[in-house]
């Protein structure tokens, strides 16, 4: 294993069963690395995979085939009981804050069951310095402390949820959707904070996001999912500079801009169509059914994720 890599992930497969014996194609065939101290954005459509990719490679999701490698260690097949010292590794970040706090837990009580569940302090007064500290370093105080979730705000509550990430100082966090549901202001707070802990501590992110423009911010290397796959990946100023597939130049003609004149010939390149069911997913390549450039062989083949120059990889028979 490459041990500049904290996270590996190579042929990611999850497959769900749904009603009549059909089977819900959410992640297929995926490949990724993450490198230490860097950070992977992922972005794609609304149902496209990516938070189901996220959560089952931190093992929330049993896989249904690939390997999952965590610091060189593989972790794919590992019971609970065996993940257990490996989740101090790794941890997640939530979409929605409020829904994943326990509301019947004081904010000291949500921060401190991590280092509680691990063994790291001895005991409530051991931990309760750790979690006043960290309050601190997440842009609350101490006084925060012995309230509940929802006596606080949205923006309030995600630092909460970073907070009990953090506290573990683990090497990799899952950053699934952090800011979609905060105003634009206390988005860049977040943001801010989650970049400076990373120059701080070396932490890795895969930072899961819709907005592009914060992705391009945050991430060193951008990946491109559709209906499951992973269709383009490139360090992010080269895939938002030179970007080769056909979808991810539709997203990329998606981004608002202030000036009328280039908004109307931006709209030229926006993807047309609706995604199709992951539950019946088009035969060749994917995105074929709403691609301009579209020919026989994107229906009968499915192209491979392969190199088209300064390891920019793109998966198009374009290529």
């Amino acid at each position: 294993m490459n041990s500049e890599n904290i996270l590996e992930v190579k042929h990611l497969t999850k497959h769900f069963k749904a009603a009549k014996k059909q089977v819900v194609h959410a992640v297929d065939d995926v490949t990724f690395s993450i490198a230490r101290g860097k950070t992977l954005g992922l972005v794609g459509e609304s149902g496209c995979g990516k938070s189901t990719c996220a959560r089952t490679v931190i093992r929330m999701y049993d896989v249904t085939d690939g390997q999952i490698f965590l610091d060189g260690t593989e972790i794919t097949r590992m019971s609970q009981k065996e993940l257990k010292p490996f989740r101090k590794k790794m941890q997640m970040i939530f979409q929605d804050p409020y829904a994943s706090l326990n509301a019947r837990m004081t904010v000291r009580d949500i921060i401190a069951e991590p280092l509680l569940a691990h063994r790291i302090v001895k005991n409530k007064a051991e931990a309760n310095d750790l979690v006043y500290s960290m309050l601190e370093r997440v842009g609350l105080t101490k006084e925060h402390a012995g309230r509940y979730a929802h006596e606080f705000s949205g923006g309030q509550r995600q630092r909460v949820g970073i907070a009990r990430a953090l506290i573990l100082k683990p090497e990799l966090v899952i950053c699934d959707e952090p800011i979609s549901a905060l105003d634009v202001s206390i988005q860049a707070q977040v943001i801010n904070l989650l970049k400076d802990y990373q120059d701080e501590q070396g932490v890795s992110y895969l930072f899961i996001a819709h907005d592009l423009s914060m992705v391009r911010y945050v991430s060193d290397d951008v990946g491109v999912m559709y209906l499951g796959q992973l269709v383009e990946i490139s360090e992010a100023d080269e895939i938002y500079k030179n970007p080769l597939h056909p979808y991810t130049k539709g997203l990329l003609g998606s981004i608002p801009i202030a000036n009328p004149k280039l908004a109307r010939l931006k709209v030229k390149s926006s993807i047309e169509g609706d995604i199709p069911s992951p539950i019946q997913p088009p035969s060749g390549c994917r995105f074929h059914t709403r691609c301009p450039y579209a020919k026989p062989e994107c229906a009968e083949k499915t192209p491979k994720l392969t190199d088209a120059g300064n390891g920019h990889r793109v998966a198009c028979h374009l290529y």
